[in-house]
This record gives C-alpha cells, structure tokens and sequence, in this order.
C-alpha cells in the first residue's frame, strides 16, 4: 500500500543544500503497523509528508495505494490524498471558524465528484467523533478545546474517509493516558480492517501496536 524506494530530499538552507533523507527504502502493506522513531529533525516529518504525497520534491520513487506518484498532475495528487490518505498532523490543523462537525466533515465536502448522499456523511462524522469520544462536542469551535481534544478531532477527520493509508504524526503527543490508549486502538482497528499504518512518534506506548518499530538516522531507515 506504500512502497517508498530510494527516496532522497534535500532542503537548501542559506545557501546550502542539506540532506534530509538518503536512500530510503520503506514498504507498508495492507493490515501492518509501522512506527518510525528518530530524533527530532531525522526527516520523519519528511518522510510522512512524501508517502501522504504532500511533498513532490524528493527523488526515487514512491507508490502510495496503487499510485506512482511522480508525474501526477496535481489535481490527481489531491484526489488521492482526499480518497484514500488519512493525515494526523502534528499542528491539528483545523479551521478555526468551523464547529468540529464541520471540520471532520471537511473532506468529503471537498471531494470532486459523486460522493456519499451529505446526511450520510454527516452521520459517519459523528460516528468518526464518537470513536474518539468527541460526539458531545461537535458544535463547540475548536479554540473552545483542549489541546488534546483538537488531537482527537483531527484523528476523527482522518478517519472519515476510511482511508486505505493511515498516516501520524505523533498522534497521542497532546493526549492523556487514557485517550491516547483509545486511540491507539482506533489505529490497530484500522489496521485490522486491512489499512496500511505509518506512525511517527517519540512514544513507547504508540509503537507498541507497531508490526515493526523502525529508526530513522542519518538520513536512512535502521531495523
């Protein structure tokens, strides 16, 4: 479901360029848990940001649901990321004059072409919000929540579509004990369903549910 080869990015910083990723090679498939750990500023952000087909600037090649994703036209980029790439971003990004209903409704409403009758839809985002135990707050404004809870949104969003990848970005960072352990179970759900799941994380209870825990270090992944 992803198949990342020898994937290189580089950044040019004052003037000069600086290597980021360095030959990476990663393959995911459909039902497996990855977790990526490394220290900050190892490229992990990166790494997500190609496999979510955010991020066109690397060399190699990266196939992503079925998708090579060099020489797509735009357009096909964000139809892929909008129908079949889930995201949890680090910064949650969601709109602030949105209540949360309309933020985790966001990307169906956005999607070109047929799509799911919008009762329908409406009612799988309040199905989304209540995995993450947020049904009592979907007309609250999200500077009315907690970090956290924001956290839980944004997970909720990515989980609307039912995406055939599920990709974090250390996704339980802003959680407690006890929604980060839900929400840990969201993504082994997923998973069970036959999702393909890349996690980037710092935390030992996230990589936990992880087929394979992989290091990210100088540029390169490690077993």
């Amino acid at each position: 479901m992803i198949r990342l080869t020898a994937i290189t990015r580089s950044f040019s910083d004052e003037g000069r360029e600086v290597e980021v990723l360095r030959g990476v090679d990663l393959s995911v498939a459909p039902g497996e848990v990855v977790a990526v750990v490394g220290a900050s500023g190892s490229g992990k952000s990166t790494l997500l940001a190609i496999a979510g087909a955010l991020d066109s600037g690397f060399g190699g090649e990266a196939v992503v649901a079925g998708q090579r994703l060099r020489g797509l036209a735009p357009e096909a980029l964000a139809r892929l990321r909008n129908r079949s790439v889930g995201f949890v971003f680090q910064s949650f990004n969601l709109v602030p004059a949105f209540p949360v209903l309309e933020n985790v409704l966001l990307p169906g409403l956005l999607r070109h072409g047929p799509g799911e009758p919008p009762e329908a839809l409406r009612a799988r985002a309040f199905e989304a919000l209540d995995q993450v135990g947020l049904a009592g707050k979907a007309h609250a404004r999200p500077a009315r929540l907690s970090g956290g809870e924001r956290q839980r949104v944004a997970i909720a969003r990515a989980l609307l579509s039912r995406p055939a990848v599920l990709l974090a970005d250390e996704p339980t960072g802003n959680l407690d004990a006890v929604s980060g352990e839900a929400v840990i179970g969201l993504f082994a759900g997923l998973a069970r369903e036959g999702a393909a799941v890349l996690l980037v994380t710092h935390e030992e209870r996230v990589s936990r549910v992880a087929g394979r825990i992989l290091t990210l270090r100088e540029g390169r992944l490690h077993p």
